[in-house]
């Protein structure tokens, strides 16, 4: 498939030769996120714009030679949000990645699209502000990225999600119109929530080219819990302990004995010599040390082992965490999924896990951002024989299943994208549904806006 004269032609009025390219090399690399891929494609062409008049031009020649729009930051969601789709040209926005402004006194930072997680983050430390989100690919992600499959993370325990911290968009539509939505200020209720709407659509209404987002204080205090338990049943109960407690986590996430003996063969550690499951818990701000003396309490009587970290081993395990996702692309053999169930339900849930690995004759390990519970579970077999396939997808299919019966979604924080079209209305309704092709109708009625994600046709 080539790119068509007309459209290359008038994509060539509007760009440069350095921001198009049709090489092979290219159109590989680009042809994909880090996701499951079930339909492999490659672009026409990949494009990079480097401001909003760029962005504008070719949208409009989209729309006008309708031709599908792929836009892309980082690649590094995991759902297939970014995979190219028959016949499309992937939009790369990664060039526009300037910070325009940080307020310190009103805590917000103004933001484009192709700017690094970190790289924000770094500025903002210098303010002594920080920006909450940081899924495990911060260092490297953007916050374009970040909004389109409204990201989570470590922090989100107390913190929230990206939605929680953006307060205004600059979105292109798909005839190419500029809004701008939201406000400056924390509160704002003026008709429609547009903001949030974009927040999470994964590129399937707009094209985000901007951002407003709120800046959080950067903690001066900070206290680390590793607490090691017999099972990770356990572990699970300890967070309702916590809760109970009344104690407030930044972070607190749970991995269990498989996890711990992959770092460890990974990162020569020796985390699974010191429990069956890992509750790593910080706590951060000027109350930060009493309430780990609390937790440490709590989860003692569940009986952890209690480790109280100084901030160079915290870091250690902190950045062992964030590592633990993506020891190894997804493949047919090896699947993390991205489920969340209520925290009451966490037990159940990982027992339910275990057993049905068990059955189906499949390897398990679990880690979650258990202040949430947002969990990862990783379901894998040896070989790519058929038979393993089959039990690995049947197990699967029965984690999500087993999720929604629980009162749980079939995905936290990594979106819908191409992978998880296939479980959607086992969670919403035919009504639901309906109302949300409606509102893609409405945002983008050729439907050339990242084609076969996030919603069904």
């Amino acid at each position: 498939m080539t790119l068509s004269s007309p459209f290359a032609s008038a994509l060539e009025e509007v760009l440069r030769p350095d921001q198009i390219s049709v090489a092979e090399e290219d159109l590989q690399t680009f042809a994909i996120d880090q996701g499951p891929v079930t339909d492999y494609q490659e672009p026409l062409a990949v494009v990079w714009a480097e401001t909003i008049a760029e962005v504008q031009s070719v949208v409009r020649l989209a729309a006008e030679y309708t031709v599908p729009l792929v836009t892309r930051g980082a690649g590094t969601g995991v759902s297939g949000g970014a995979h190219a789709t028959v016949g499309s040209v992937v939009l790369n926005l990664t060039r526009m990645n300037k910070i325009l402004e940080i307020n310190a006194a009103d805590e917000i930072a103004r933001v484009e699209p192709g700017v690094i997680n970190g790289d924000l983050n770094a500025v903002a430390a210098e303010h002594g502000l920080m920006f909450a989100p940081d899924p495990a690919s911060y260092k490297i992600s953007t916050i374009g990225g970040n909004i389109a499959t409204n990201a989570g993370g470590l922090r989100c325990a107390k913190y929230g999600v990206t939605r929680d911290a953006v307060l205004a968009l600059d979105v292109v539509l798909a005839d190419g119109t500029l809004i701008r939505t939201g406000h400056r200020t924390f509160k704002g209720v003026a008709g429609y929530d547009l903001t949030s709407l974009f927040v999470g659509s994964e590129g399937t209404l707009g094209v985000v080219v901007g951002a407003t987002v709120r800046l959080k204080y950067l903690p001066t205090i900070v206290r680390t819990l590793a607490v090691f338990f017999p099972s990770v049943q356990a572990a699970a109960a300890g967070v309702l302990a916590l809760g109970t407690a009344r104690v407030q986590p930044c972070i607190l996430e749970l991995l269990d004995g498989p996890s711990l003996t992959e770092l460890d063969f990974r990162n020569g550690s020796n985390l699974s010599t010191r429990g069956t499951a890992l509750l790593l818990i910080q706590f951060d701000g000027l109350a930060a040390e009493q309430e780990e003396a609390l937790a440490a309490t709590a989860l003692e009587a569940l009986g952890g082992t209690i480790s109280r970290e100084d901030p160079a081993e915290a870091q250690r395990l902190v950045d062992l965490r964030r590592n633990n996702r993506g020891l190894d692309v997804d493949a047919q053999n090896r699947v993390g999924e991205d489920v969340a169930v209520p925290r009451s339900q966490l037990v159940h849930y990982i027992t339910a896990l275990e057993e049905m690995a068990r059955r189906h004759g499949v390897d398990l390990q679990v880690i979650a951002h258990a202040g949430d519970g947002n969990l990862h579970p990783t379901f894998s077999v040896p070989t790519f024989e058929p038979a393993g396939i089959a039990a690995l997808n049947a197990a699967l299919d029965e984690s999500i299943d087993k999720a929604l019966e629980l009162g749980g979604t079939i995905t936290g924080e990594h979106g819908i994208g191409q992978y998880k079209l296939r479980w959607l209305a086992l969670e919403q309704s035919a009504e639901v549904l309906a109302i949300q092709r409606h509102i893609k109708a409405l945002f983008d009625p050729q439907g050339i806006l990242n084609p076969g994600k996030a919603i069904p046709a």
